[in-house]
Formats: structure tokens, sequence, C-alpha cells
């Protein structure tokens, strides 16, 4: 990307743009003076005190604001740079100055890699002056690596769904094969206990017929005799009812 900045006449470097023109007569325009030489030897802190002086005597100032943005950015302090290139644009109706300040501002857009504000900026520069080349050109350099980003932001948004759905099919099969491990398990557990208790119903001893007391045995061997005296008495009476035989009387 080309760059250069612009201080009256055309000076090589970052491009910048500097107004130095319509100091206020309230003693702001020495202050300004000495910023905009220390500026040129580069002492860029010494030229931010000066401007900011100036600019306690002219808050308006639109020439104080834009040149203390200046400073801040060469300062690399680009937040600040940009609310002082904001302020100096809304103090005029310059349509110039408009230009410079929105274009410095896109500068420091790219500084910071925000590509879709460099590009909002450099619009409103073009806006303001469309025959400036130089805004036109960052602008292409803008949008070019705004599409870069965006297509690098598309494939990792895609890369990590792949791989948080890989995780999700992974974590799935897992439980999957935790729940079918304990179902084996369980159904290894419930089979040896079945045989754990078979095993111990085998091994139970038969149970034994109990042992007769004395007295008991007395009686059951009275009951039986008399039930042996009854069916003898039951065979005498059947026999007693017979009729028998009657011999002839030859």
């Amino acid at each position: 990307m080309r760059k250069g900045w612009k201080y009256g006449a055309a000076i090589t470097g970052l491009l910048l743009c500097t107004a130095v023109a319509g100091y206020a007569q309230d003693g702001s325009s020495k202050f300004i003076r000495q910023g905009n030489a220390q500026f040129r030897k580069q002492q860029y802190a010494d030229a931010e005190a000066n401007y900011k002086k100036a600019l306690e005597r002219n808050g308006k100032s639109t020439t104080g604001h834009f040149n203390l943005g200046n400073s801040l950015y060469l300062q690399k302090r680009f937040d600040a740079a940009r609310e002082q290139y904001a302020t100096s644009a809304k103090s005029t109706g310059d349509k110039t100055v408009r230009a410079d300040a929105a274009y410095n501002t896109g500068n420091t857009f790219m500084e910071d890699k925000k590509w879709q504000e460099s590009v909002q900026a450099y619009k409103a520069a073009l806006k303001n002056n469309p025959n400036d080349e130089q805004a036109r050109y960052n602008l292409a350099y803008a949008q070019a690596m705004l599409k870069k980003q965006q297509e690098n932001e598309s494939k990792d948004n895609k890369d990590n769904k792949d791989n948080k759905d890989k995780k999700n099919k992974d974590k799935q099969q897992q439980q999957q094969d935790e729940k079918d491990k304990k179902d084996q398990q369980d159904k290894k557990d419930k089979q040896d206990q079945q045989d754990k208790q078979d095993k111990e119903q085998q091994q139970q001893p038969q149970p034994k017929p109990s042992k007769l007391s004395q007295d008991e045995a007395k009686r059951l061997l009275q009951n039986l005799a008399q039930q042996e005296k009854k069916l003898q008495e039951d065979k005498m009476k059947k026999v007693k009812g017979t009729p028998g035989a009657v011999e002839k009387d030859w």
C-alpha cells in the first residue's frame, strides 16, 4: 500500500493531511506555529503539548484539533487521534478539511487492521473530495483486505463448526459405548448372581425325615394294630354272613 501525507506541500512518508491556515487572533496561533515547527522535527509529544495549549485558548479551532490528531497519530495513539479528526470535521464546513480528516481516520483504522471501518472512512473522504486518488487507492486496498478477512472468518467458522460437530459426534459415540458397556456389565452381573443362587441351592442338604419319639412310635404301632384288628373283624363278619352248601342226607 502506498502511503504519504500532506502538510502544505506533499512530503513523503505516511499520508496525513494537516490544516495550517486560518489561525485565530486569540493567542492560539503562536502555539500552533510552535507545534508545527516541532512536528516537522518529529517532536510529536512536544507538538501535542503546544496544540493542546492552542485549544485551551480556542477550543473550536479546526486547525488545533486537526494538527493535534496528527501528533497523536504518529505516536500511535489512534483512538485519541480519531476523536480529534472527528472534532475538526464537525467544526468546519470546508469539504477539503472534512475529506482530509476522513482520510486520516481511515489510515488510523488501517493501522489497527479494522478494514470495515477504514472502508467507510475512505468512502467519506471521497464523498467530500472525489478527486483524491490516494483515498481511492487506499479504499481499494482496504476493500481487498476486508474481503480476505471475511473469507478467512468464513473458513474459520466452517472449520469450527466441523470441529464442533465432530466433537459432538465423538461425545455421543462415547456415551453410547459407555451405555453398551454398562448394559453388558449389568447383564453379566445378573447372570453371575443367578449362577451363584443356583449353585447355592444345589449345595444345600436335602431335608431328612424327622426321628419319631418313643411315645409317637408306640402310638403309631397301636394305631396300626387297631387298624389290623378292625380289618380282621370285618373279614370275619363277611365269612359268617356267607351261606354255606348243604350236604345231602343219603
